[in-house]
């Protein structure tokens, strides 16, 4: 186990002594537990009935440490949960938004059903539930935010994407593309799907051989590559992770595009130069909302007045903050903005919005895929890492795709350009109809 990488997340370590619980998504066994001589008082049950209310009484039940079950009247539980002793209670209690997920992580607390299936049931019920109140108080409780300075962004941005390339290389596509890919057909592969939405954001850029793009959060280098080498244009890619740039200078050397593709190892704030595309998948997650003004001062500078611009984000419906645990452990300093948040980096310099496109439905396909692979390489993940570092990103990735199931996380893509620049097209019937063929 690589103690040092999986200590950068701060993951609750797994019980000692206590039995594995089953590590995939399928149900446990209710046979396999072994349960504690604890007692469970009427104060225990008083507040898991109330905690049920609180979150908009879904369809489940829990499984305590003695053996009893406890669920709502009148409901019939879809799934149960179990909680392996009174202080994981209490701190389900204490904070449902962070701590599920640290006991999820650490074996005190298991699902007995789907996770994926589960967690979607307690989020459409959660949304029914009015903002404010109780709840709100709940999930706003010891909130911990890691600013998106310079150098907080460095620091958040190691502790996600500097964890390892081979851990990454175990469940993404070929070509490394961890951002929301593009299924032009439900039976098209994950290395399809990721190569058809490199092509869709492309013509949507409506680029042109010898055309200059600057792209802020390159990830591992795979669109900028995609861009020069068969739409033609010279990119230079800016990203802070250390370990993402070096993969991408490699497969640019390997690939023979040292001479198209420039990756620059610095901040988005730091962009300089004139182009003309500017294009951001993946990365305004990672901004910030007080930073959005500073982006697009950045991408006025940068973009000429002919120039197309287009930034992919995962969103939201409504402004609110990120799961906590998320935040915390998986995701530090991430904010998923909504369309209106987004609209003040363009709306200071009277940008035209051209498009605005939801993959929402794309995007919980894309993770269904990652799952999969995950799932088939736990066992190389846990001799890296740890079962606890397994179990948090199971619950990450499948509480995912619950997200963008049931619309609390959506995906746009808003295409813009300089207000002056009438050189756009004239309809969308070319990002339908490809002047290449997909590969993969």
């Amino acid at each position: 186990m690589n103690k040092n990488k999986a200590e950068l997340f701060d993951i609750p370590s797994f019980s000692s002594g206590k039995q594995s619980l089953d590590a995939g998504i399928r149900a446990s066994h209710v046979s396999a537990r072994a349960f504690s001589m604890q007692p469970v008082f009427g104060i225990d049950r008083w507040l898991l009935r109330w905690l049920l209310k609180v979150v908009g009484n879904p369809p489940i039940g829990f499984l305590l440490w003695n053996g009893e079950e406890v669920s709502l009247g009148g409901n019939v539980p879809t799934a149960r949960v179990f909680i392996a002793d009174r202080w994981a209670l209490l701190r389900l209690i204490a904070n449902p938004d962070l701590h599920f997920g640290d006991c999820y992580s650490s074996g005190r607390i298991d699902v007995e059903e789907d996770l994926v299936k589960f967690l979607e049931t307690v989020y459409r019920a959660s949304t029914a539930v009015p903002s404010g109140g109780m709840k709100q108080r709940m999930i706003s409780r010891t909130r911990r935010t890691h600013p998106n300075t310079p150098a907080g962004s460095r620091d958040n941005i190691h502790k996600h994407y500097d964890i390892g390339n081979d851990f990454y290389q175990l469940w993404l596509d070929e070509q490394m593309v961890y951002t929301c890919a593009y299924f032009p057909t439900p039976g098209a592969t994950l290395e399809q799907a990721q190569v058809a939405k490199m092509d869709h954001v492309c013509r949507k850029l409506h680029l042109r051989p010898g055309e200059t793009v600057v792209e802020a959060g390159c990830g591992w280098g795979a669109l900028a590559r995609h861009m020069a080498r068969h739409y033609g244009v010279k990119v230079k890619a800016y990203n802070i992770s250390h370990e993402q740039v070096v993969f991408a200078r490699e497969r640019a050397s390997a690939e023979g595009l040292e001479g198209l593709v420039e990756y620059i190892e610095d901040d988005y704030r730091n962009i300089s130069g004139d182009f003309d595309a500017f294009v951001s998948v993946g990365m305004l997650e990672h901004v910030g909302a007080d930073h959005y003004r500073e982006l697009g001062d950045i991408i006025h500078h940068c973009l000429r007045d002919s120039g197309r611009g287009l930034i992919h984000s995962i969103g939201r419906n409504q402004a609110k903050p990120m799961n906590a645990w998320i935040e915390r452990r998986i995701f530090p300093g991430a904010y998923p903005p909504t369309l209106a948040e987004m609209m003040r980096i363009l709306e200071p310099w009277e940008y035209s919005v051209l498009d605005v496109e939801n993959l929402r439905l794309h995007y919980a396909r894309t993770l269904e895929h990652w799952l999969w692979r995950f799932e088939k390489a736990a066992d190389r993940v846990t001799a890296m890492f740890d079962e606890s570092f397994v179990r948090a990103w199971r619950l990450y990735l499948a509480g995912s795709i619950a997200a963008f199931r049931v619309s609390d996380m959506q995906l746009f893509q808003v295409v813009f350009a300089p207000r002056s620049n009438n050189d756009i097209p004239w309809t969308r019937d070319r990002l339908y109809v490809p002047d290449r063929q997909p590969e993969g």
